[in-house]
């Protein structure tokens, strides 16, 4: 997909202050330029893989923008969000935008098939106008202007980025397409009188022309079903037909990131980048995406996601973002870390017999020459000799790169010192430390945490039915407790009751007097955002301490962020207003857990974090001794921490096999038992008895309900 050229894989650099970022690659000079190459019509799905901070986003936008080297000009690149970002400045658009509905912005966010159909409708009136013969003209000069300024504004990038001969040959071109533009928009101002008949006639007959050109273009991109199309995405994406009519700009955050997947999904592109496409989506939305891209036959696909089992579920190719290099693997995430460890095991047993068999020969070395120094035996000098040779020259890898015998020939390539090549054990990127107290305070007497019965809760001056109906819950000291369900069903207002902000219209809530409860809810980031704005000078270790109303001293807040992996001048020296999303979320974490509650109700606390962070996060939770609430609709996070399925099975990356064993062994001893996963919807709450799998299932036919008259090309 990022095409460095032939050589060396592209190094990806990240600056500091994220307003730029450096690719390199070696390319050979007889390669070909693939500047001026048509697109491939190859089209493969990857997923990009790699830490926060490491710059995925950055590499995507970087492509979407045209800063990558060795994409060809012509290719059509499409980044989740543009469509947001040129939505202002769009002088196509007639219809005021607070009027503008969620349909109608998704269809109109084709820039080229709108375009497209402006020129239609302009040639089409023109050409049908008999009353005025220059109406032809002026309409074809007019657009033909318009087109030649697009041009330009390619011309240039083009000249800018050229160096060489190269660079004169595209500096040339521009001079001319400049000529041609400044003769063009003269042309657009010329009256009837001064147009020659016969330029006149051949400007008509040109109308004519471009209008059926823009006709079957049109036609080419199934125009007359693009509304139809934005409606079916929309709907898979979780929206409502009543809200798909209504104005777009009544949309929340989250409804607004879902309106801009909807629109990069019903577009033309040669390549399309999402990142982070699943945020704000429910499963059946998640699944229904995953589908949907799957039978995106026509376009490669590059996505970003802390969602491992959606990444799993679309990959066909894997990029790895690695100490600012990129890997590829054929396969997705969990088999890369299932074959890498087999890798790692296989050469790690390798160089263990190696090493023992290069101390016996060293041995016999030292003995021959021993032997030929006390008794004059040059044979015995001569088999010390041979053997070290072997070392020096032929040790290391026996086996070539198919199975067979290492041959020098075909196996190592290039200039080499040795006949072998070494065995070098591959590894992962150091695992992420995060850990925190895991012990409440004793809570004196027993009891539990929260009791609800018969709960019903309705918003005030609302005639809709009640949010929550009939709602029981109990959630004892230490134990596991998940709720599922679509989004709009409750789960926060039910959390929200749990912790006390809302009082329930009807039935009781019982609270353990002496429990503290602490919540991280999805607006957690967006609230320390929003502080961090107001106090430009603000720091996470003053904003933890400030935030503990007992004036927690500094050496304990350096210590729970620290736990959390944030270190030394970035909690107290870096504005809370640079931090990432991800760091964000552990600033978040740090306020709740000193001291440690005894219900740590957790709201998508996933959505800003990466995989590795997700596992390390899954790893400190099942330690807790605390009592966990999880609202989440990551599979791997909810059945890891709620349900208590090992992460090392569902994946593999957060230790080899080894240690996962080991680990395993003791899970009987550590921690506490499964939990309970619940779903919640129309207002009630059903325990699941097949757990999270089950509302998996459950999801997977609402996604196919949706997707039944969807077809993706």
């Amino acid at each position: 997909m990022v095409r460095g050229g032939t050589g060396t894989p592209p190094v990806v650099e990240e600056h500091p202050g994220g307003g730029h970022i450096t690719v390199t690659a070696q390319q050979s000079r007889y390669a070909l330029d693939a500047v001026d190459a048509p697109a491939s019509k190859e089209s493969r799905h990857y997923v990009l893989v790699g830490r926060n901070g490491t710059g995925k986003s950055t590499l995507l936008k970087a492509i979407g923008d045209g800063f990558i080297p060795g994409i060809p000009w012509s290719t059509q690149i499409l980044l989740l969000g543009q469509t947001r970002e040129s939505e202002v400045a769009d002088e196509l658009d007639s219809l005021k935008l607070e009027d503008e509905t969620v349909l109608q912005h998704v269809v109109r966010s084709d820039r080229v098939r709108e375009r497209y159909t402006r020129e239609a409708k302009i040639l089409s009136d023109a050409v049908e106008n008999s009353k005025d013969a220059m109406a032809p003209v002026r309409a074809y000069r007019r657009i033909q202007t318009e087109r030649l300024a697009l041009m330009l504004k390619e011309a240039h990038r083009i000249a800018e980025r050229r160096s060489g001969a190269r660079g004169k040959l595209a500096r040339k071109e521009l001079i001319k397409l400049e000529e041609r533009y400044e003769m063009s928009k003269k042309g657009v101002e010329e009256e009837e009188s001064e147009v020659d008949p016969t330029r006149m006639s051949e400007d008509t007959q040109a109308a004519a022309d471009m209008l059926s050109s823009v006709q079957a273009s049109l036609e080419l991109m199934d125009a007359a079903a693009a509304e139809a199309k934005a409606r079916r995405v929309l709907l898979g994406l979780g929206f409502k037909e009543d809200r798909i009519d209504k104005p777009k700009l009544q949309l929340s955050g989250g409804w607004q990131t879902r309106c801009d997947l909807a629109c990069a999904l019903t577009q033309h592109a040669d390549v399309l980048l999402l990142d982070e496409p699943t945020n704000f989506l429910d499963l059946p939305s998640i699944i229904w995406l995953q589908d949907y891209i799957n039978n995106m036959t026509s376009t490669t696909i590059l996505i970003t996601t802390h969602d491992r089992d959606f990444g799993d579920a679309v990959a066909e190719e894997l990029v790895l973002l690695r100490n600012q290099v990129l890997e590829t693997f054929r396969g997705n995430l969990s088999l890369y870390e299932r074959e890498k460890h087999k890798k790692i095991l296989y050469l790690t047993k390798m160089k263990d017999a190696k090493d023992k068999q290069k101390k016996h020969i060293e041995k016999s070395i030292a003995g021959n020459i021993k032997a030929a120094r006390d008794k004059g035996d040059d044979k015995k000098l001569k088999q010390a000799a041979s053997r070290q040779k072997k070392l020096d020259e032929r040790w290391g890898v026996e086996v070539g790169l198919k199975g067979g015998r290492f041959k020098l020939n075909r196996d190592l390539g290039g200039y080499h010192t040795t006949h072998r090549a070494e065995i070098e054990i591959p590894d992962f990127d150091p695992p992420v430390k995060l850990t925190f107290p895991r012990q409440p305070p004793d809570l004196r007497f027993p009891g539990a945490l929260v009791s609800m019965e018969k709960v019903t809760f309705a918003y005030p001056g609302r005639k809709k039915a009640p949010t929550l109906t009939d709602i029981s819950l109990t959630i004892h000291p230490g134990t596991r407790t998940g709720i599922a369900g679509l989004n709009g069903s409750g789960k926060t207002t039910l959390v929200s009751l749990i912790a006390g902000s809302l009082v329930p219209t009807s039935g009781s809530i019982t609270r353990h007097a002496r429990a503290k409860f602490g919540r991280f809810s999805q607006q957690s980031v967006e609230e320390i955002t929003a502080i961090a704005s107001s106090d430009p000078k603000l720091t996470a270790l003053r904003h933890v301490m400030e935030a503990d109303g007992a004036e927690m001293e500094e050496k304990a807040a350096r210590q729970i962020l620290s736990s959390l992996g944030l270190h030394g001048h970035t909690v107290s020296d870096v504005p809370l207003a640079l931090l990432s999303g991800g760091q964000k979320v552990r600033v978040a974490l740090a306020k709740l857990l000193w001291p440690p509650p005894q219900l740590l109700i957790l709201d998508e606390v996933t959505t800003h974090l990466d995989g590795d962070t997700i596992q390390s996060l899954v790893l400190a939770l099942k330690e807790y001794d605390g009592a966990l609430l999880v609202i989440t609709h990551d599979r791997f996070f909810m059945r890891t921490v709620v349900e208590g399925e090992s992460p090392y099975k569902l994946a593999p990356g957060v230790r080899g096999e080894d240690e996962a064993d080991e680990s395993e062994s003791e899970g009987d001893e550590v921690g506490v038992g499964p939990g309970t996963v619940c779903w919640l919807t129309k207002g009630q709450l059903k325990k699941l008895e097949g757990g999270m799998e089950q509302y998996a299932e459950l999801a997977a036919r609402t996604a196919a309900r949706l997707g039944k008259s969807v077809s993706a090309g």
